[in-house]
């Protein structure tokens, strides 16, 4: 018996110590919320966006003008905001601090704002020379959380990454397309006609513009993106 009060003591001490104090602002926890507290929820950068693109708009548009007159190749994107605090440092923390752990609240929030689940989730792959320093990919853990949540099929395995890109943080939207040119193979050849390509942070759109591509290429009627953040970013 006394192991197993001891285990219960340790769950309970852990449980109290890691889960019932908000994860930004260090507060108590007073809702059933794990991580965060309704007062930090409510900063989070949520704002109308187009929902072809993922640009910040005015009001909730299903097509900006930009994609009136130059459509992206996927049906819709889906995020939770814009890359700004809090979520941008809940993403560095998630993608460069190694909580990992952190993909499934992110998604439990994401899962909200997306109406017509896909059946099959893809997430962007890693180069394994990236995947080896990181330890793991943001965008399975969050593709795993979301199939969980929708009851979604998962292929972590469908794309594959053929070429170590340099980082496209600081490249144009010119240099990022150019960058990824032929960067990627799709490697599953059975699809269904919906599909969701997941990523953590979307800014021009050119990583998951060449996944597109190769879906549709394949055979796939409608490509969805779910991504965390958008960033904001003016035309180069």
């Amino acid at each position: 018996m006394m192991p197993n009060k001891m285990s219960s003591w340790r769950d309970k001490l852990h449980y109290h110590l890691l889960f019932r104090h908000c994860s930004l602002c260090q507060l108590p926890l007073t809702t059933t919320d794990y991580f965060w507290c309704d007062y930090c929820l409510s900063q989070f950068p949520i704002h109308p966006y187009c929902q072809h693109c993922g640009s910040t708009t005015v009001t909730s548009v299903i097509a900006c003008g930009h994609c009136l007159t130059k459509p992206p190749l996927w049906h819709r994107l889906y995020r939770l905001g814009e890359y700004r605090p809090p979520l941008q440092q809940l993403v560095h923390q998630l993608k460069f601090c190694g909580k990992f752990w952190l993909a499934r609240p992110l998604a439990q929030q994401l899962a909200q704002h997306i109406t017509q689940p896909a059946p099959l989730l893809l997430p962007v792959p890693l180069h394994w020379r990236r995947y080896c320093q990181r330890g793991f990919n943001q965008s399975h853990q969050l593709a795993l959380a979301l199939g969980d949540i929708f009851n979604s099929r998962v292929d972590t395995q469908a794309f594959k990454r053929l070429r170590h890109t340099p980082s496209q943080q600081q490249l144009s939207k010119f240099q990022r397309h150019h960058n990824l040119h032929h960067a990627f193979q799709l490697r599953t050849i059975t699809l269904p006609s919906h599909v969701a390509i997941v990523d953590d942070v979307v800014t021009t759109g050119a990583t998951v513009h060449q996944l597109t591509e190769l879906l549709i290429l394949q055979g796939v009627k409608k490509v969805d993106i779910y991504t965390l953040c958008h960033t904001e970013q003016s035309v180069n």
